[in-house]
């Protein structure tokens, strides 16, 4: 079969981005099997597929990290070499998930970086370097300064930035790898009335998002990959959601259905913590099999008040109960001690040693379990990490595999392994499922909903609103460092959310 056959027909003379039998391989694992892709002047292209399906990989080959083992990347006719900086003289262009911006220096300074216009003395002509800069921002940015440093901006500007350093090499295509993972609602419509300019200035734009209500208001076509083969290829006005999730898992992902349990005795008591600038007198209760939700914009002291309960950040009054006793403040050895166990937001940079294998980072926190005089069993630290691994099945080659070789949703299951061999009351999950794919997001409710029914306080920290409407007993939406409303099951609801978090 032809490649205009398996993926539309038309793209030879349409594409400005054409990927023709891509094979590529690393130690152990077929990555991408004669997977062909392409994109089109003006068009928005979601690429979709859960963790471990190929995605990045042939996004790292677009952006010439990686070359083919077989097969060709083609950009207006020629072809792409394995070296980023060609692709990008090519006119690829990539946004990754975190900003790449130097944030010692200017807007300015990163929008042209690499390409600083100089004199015949080889100085910086930083009239010249402002002028360029502040054209790009023109288009996608003008409320920014070019002078501003890039480590003062949000993570939206940041984002913007890395369009108008696109925009400033008058790049073909861009990739855009789950862009919006750190972004408000607000900031999120910023940049997709971006997309929408550049789109209709004729660029070519790839689209990485778990996040399928996204794709589906951004989107004029889908590619879905599944264990590195390609799936297919279509317009969006041909599917919809629940078609999608067939093509990417394979299966049938069944909603998660909410049983009703008994709720329990008070657990965490919080009163009136505050720290100056940052949160103001919030108090709230979780109570045992009681999933509470906290909603709110980034920014609006959600993870502030979780990093404040489990002793990382401190707070100048109020006080953290569990269990009726007293939780010392500053102190993480003391909340764990009591029985609070904390998953962060960025479980790559704040949980997981990547350095390190699956069994080790699961015992991390369970040292004291298998050590006897400053002495560690290894027989049973393979015992306690094979017990959880298997409990949370973790698809791994080996509990001695590194832990960042696990694809996203793994990598949480690993973090939760290590919380919950240490059965704690309570437990705070702070965005559980941001970056995982749409299997691993339903296998991780259904946890969270063993888990509260098994007698755990959970608190659940979301920017997913179906997520908090769907799993949660209560709501509390925080606003500018407060509580400013709590909310049960039935007044519970997006509009009424979304109003809490965002008015006075």
């Amino acid at each position: 079969m032809n490649v205009a056959a398996r993926i539309g027909a038309g793209h030879d003379t349409q594409s400005v981005l054409v990927a023709q039998g891509i094979t590529k391989s690393f130690p152990g694992v077929l990555a991408l099997d004669n997977v062909d892709f392409f994109v089109r002047p003006g068009e928005v292209m979601a690429l979709l597929g859960e963790n471990g399906a190929g995605k990045s990989t042939l996004i790292k080959l677009m952006a010439g990290f990686y070359s083919p083992d077989a097969g060709s990347i083609l950009v207006d006719g020629m072809a792409l070499v394995a070296d980023p900086a060609a692709a990008h003289r090519a006119g690829v262009a990539t946004i990754h998930q975190d900003a790449h911006l130097v944030p010692a220096m200017s807007v300015a300074e990163n929008i042209l970086l690499g390409r600083w216009p100089t004199n015949e003395f080889g100085w910086i002509r930083r009239r010249d370097q402002k002028a360029r800069a502040a054209a790009a921002l023109a288009r996608v940015a003008p409320h920014l300064s070019p002078s501003t440093l890039a480590g003062r901006l949000s993570s939206a500007d940041q984002q913007l930035v890395e369009i108008a350093r696109a925009i400033s090499e008058d790049s073909k295509v861009l990739i855009m790898d789950e862009p919006t993972t750190s972004l408000s609602p607000p900031e999120i419509d910023r940049l997709f009335e971006v997309v929408n300019d550049l789109k209709s200035k004729g660029m070519g734009i790839v689209f990485v998002s778990h996040w399928l209500e996204e794709v589906f208001h951004i989107s004029d076509r889908v590619t879905v990959l599944r264990d590195g083969k390609l799936v297919g290829s279509r317009p969006i006005a041909e599917l919809d959601h629940d078609t999608v999730i067939r093509m990417m898992v394979g299966r049938e992902v069944r909603a998660t259905e909410v049983p009703k349990r008994p709720i329990g005795d008070v657990v965490l008591r919080v009163q009136d913590l505050s720290r100056e600038n940052v949160l103001e007198n919030i108090s709230f209760e979780v109570r045992a099999g009681e999933i509470v939700g906290m909603a709110g914009l980034v920014g609006a002291g959600r993870s502030e008040v979780a990093a404040c309960i489990f002793g990382i950040d401190p707070y100048d009054s109020g006080t953290v109960e569990l269990a009726g006793r007293t939780v010392r403040p500053n102190d993480p050895s003391s909340a764990i001690g009591a029985g609070i166990g904390l998953v962060p937001e960025d479980r790559r940079q704040q949980a997981l040693v990547g350095l390190l294998s699956v069994r080790s980072n699961v015992t991390l926190s369970l040292l004291d379990q298998f050590s006897t005089f400053g002495f560690l069993s290894m027989a049973k630290e393979r015992m306690i990490a094979d017990r959880e691994i298997k409990a949370l099945s973790v698809k791994t080659s080996s509990p001695a595999t590194r832990v960042s070789t696990l694809s996203g949703g793994n990598q949480q299951k690993v973090v939760l392994a290590r919380w919950l061999a240490r059965k704690p009351k309570l437990l705070i999950l702070d965005e559980p499922t941001k970056g995982i794919d749409i299997g691993a997001k339903a296998e991780i409710s259904e946890l969270i909903l063993r888990l509260a029914e098994g007698g755990m306080a959970i608190l659940l920290i979301s920017s997913e609103l179906p997520e908090i409407l769907t799993l949660t007993d209560r709501v509390l939406v925080m606003r500018s460092g407060r509580i400013s409303a709590s909310l049960d099951k039935a007044e519970a609801t997006s509009e009424a959310i979304m109003s809490f978090a965002t008015k006075g």
